[in-house]
């Protein structure tokens, strides 16, 4: 089974997780506002459940079903947080998710990050579309989608429920032939 691949930005590594990367997603996604902005991170985040989720990734990516990055410094290997996709190969179509901690906002290292695994998502894999959404109460992940050169396509009202909250949810879309027009239509180092 083929290895999934690092990809290198001028400040930033993203690489597959390994085991023992746990403690730091443990201590990062441990933190309220980061659980607060995504979907699928509980509050309080569980002991276990950061091995429990880096121990799905290998057969993740040999199904082709997703591919989650660890997001690292070049300067320190310090992880920061996480990029990736969730594939729907019959669409060649996948949704881009991250996070990032706290300590790390603010420093354009989400949208870096993003913009290498897009880069991939279409150069490597194929796609011709990548979708990705934010809560509208979270627009600094809206402008990070924007500045990728994703539109928007929409808002849903009340679509998901977190923590007991319905919340309205905005989506984005980035096709092939957008990108590629943006990226001046030249193949990219990967």
């Amino acid at each position: 089974m083929p290895e999934p691949p690092n990809l290198a930005t001028p400040r930033l590594l993203l690489r597959p997780f390994v085991p023992s990367d746990a403690a730091d997603v443990q201590r990062l996604a441990s933190d309220r506002s980061v659980a607060d902005n995504t979907l699928s991170i509980p509050h309080p985040y569980p002991d276990g459940e950061a091995e429990r989720w880096i121990a799905t990734h290998a057969a993740g990516f040999g199904e082709g079903k997703f591919e989650h990055f660890a997001i690292t410094l070049r300067s320190s290997s310090e992880l920061v947080g996480t990029a990736g996709l969730i594939i729907e190969r019959k669409w060649d179509r996948a949704e881009l998710g991250y996070w990032i901690g706290a300590d790390s906002r603010n420093r354009g290292y989400v949208t870096e990050a993003a913009q290498a695994v897009i880069d991939y998502g279409f150069q490597g894999l194929g796609l011709n579309k990548i979708v990705a959404q934010h809560f509208e109460r979270n627009p600094a992940s809206g402008r990070v989608l924007q500045k990728l050169g994703m539109q928007r396509e929409g808002l849903h009202a009340q679509h998901v429920k977190k923590w007991d909250v319905y919340e309205d949810v905005v989506s984005y879309g980035l096709v092939r032939t957008a990108w590629q027009a943006r990226r001046g239509g030249a193949a990219l180092p990967l």
